[in-house]
């Protein structure tokens, strides 16, 4: 079973799960397993990219033909994940390239559109999924002394089912799930809670004298304040999608200055005054898109154009084909 990791949120420990990325690692790992040396591992582990260790048991193993099968759980923990519970399976195949291939099967979405994390026709297996079970199959291999390569394809059974209750058929990915996960971790959602930790954090850097302050939704914008010295310095507080709620507390604290850094495809939602971006609460990403644009002189047939994207990525590419990206 999964080792059990915990945030402690607005005083109740909440368990940490993993994503549905570390889940087809974990299965990937013990299909090459299987290939390799005929017997499958009853669990299998990894250390995540945030840097926690999951363990957890394979739930079933075989051959098909020339392939090794092997399936996990995915574990959400205590976060109300429409994928919590849901097997997550792995075949392997040698071939002679010496390479560590990655597709999706059955269950498995695929891109149709573009402006997403891979390009259009491929599985939407995201980037830093992908890099973990090659670095998974990689592993098993060196400890099987197997040089050669490994084409690796993730299914997911429910997947077509489940994918009905996603986002993923507005954005065009079509036949399943996405397979993503940028931490490898899945932190538990409660909104009393968030907002409450938020209130707490801001309260100790308030307390150390800071007067100004950062906020990032997430991952995205972490990773780019880490690659911007510019902007090293105030106290950087990650505030979800409670954007609006984060700059309230902001204001009652007494900070003198916030930037708020992000992707765009959430900070164009607080250009609209949606100040909860999560995608339940409201959307018309790209209906603000297409409205500046129009107001910047865009086209009615671009503006249809931009209306028609998957993503604010990909409607931003329109905006800059006009070049309309400074006045928009």
């Amino acid at each position: 079973m999964p080792q059990r990791r915990y945030l402690r949120k607005d005083g109740k420990d909440l368990r940490l799960g993993f994503t549905t990325g570390s889940a087809a690692a974990l299965a990937a790992a013990a299909a090459t397993r299987l290939l390799l040396t005929g017997s499958a591992p009853e669990a299998v582990s990894l250390v995540t990219p945030a840097g926690l260790a999951f363990a957890v048991e394979v739930a079933y193993s075989r051959f098909d033909g020339d392939a090794a099968l092997c399936a996990v759980r995915k574990d959400a923990g205590d976060d109300p994940d429409v994928t919590d519970g849901v097997l997550v399976q792995a075949a392997a195949r040698k071939n002679a390239t010496g390479e560590v291939t990655v597709d999706g099967g059955p269950g498995v979405g695929r891109v149709t559109r573009p402006g997403l994390d891979q390009p259009v026709g491929e599985a939407a297996i995201n980037s830093v999924p992908r890099s973990m079970i090659r670095e998974q199959v990689r592993k098993a291999c060196a400890e099987a002394g197997y040089a050669g390569g490994v084409d690796v394809v993730v299914s997911i059974p429910d997947g077509l089912r489940l994918a009905a209750r996603t986002f993923n058929p507005h954005l065009g990915i079509v036949g399943g799930l996405s397979v993503i996960g940028t931490s490898g971790i899945v932190e538990p959602m409660s909104d009393k809670a968030c907002v409450g930790a938020i209130a707490a954090e801001m309260d100790v850097h308030r307390a150390e004298g800071a007067t100004a302050l950062i906020l990032t939704p997430g991952n995205y914008g972490a990773a780019f304040l880490a690659g911007d010295p510019r902007l090293a310095g105030p106290p950087v507080v990650k505030c979800a999608n409670f954007i609006g709620a984060a700059l309230e507390l902001a204001a009652e604290k007494g900070f003198a200055a916030v930037l708020a850094v992000g992707h765009l495809g959430k900070m164009i939602k607080v250009a609209g005054g949606i100040l909860d971006t999560h995608s339940r609460v409201a959307d018309c990403r790209l209906e603000l898109l297409a409205l500046h644009a129009a107001l910047a002189g865009a086209a009615p047939a671009r503006l249809r154009e931009i209306l028609g994207m998957a993503t604010v990525d990909a409607g931003l590419e329109v905006v800059e084909e006009l070049g309309l990206r400074g006045p928009v």
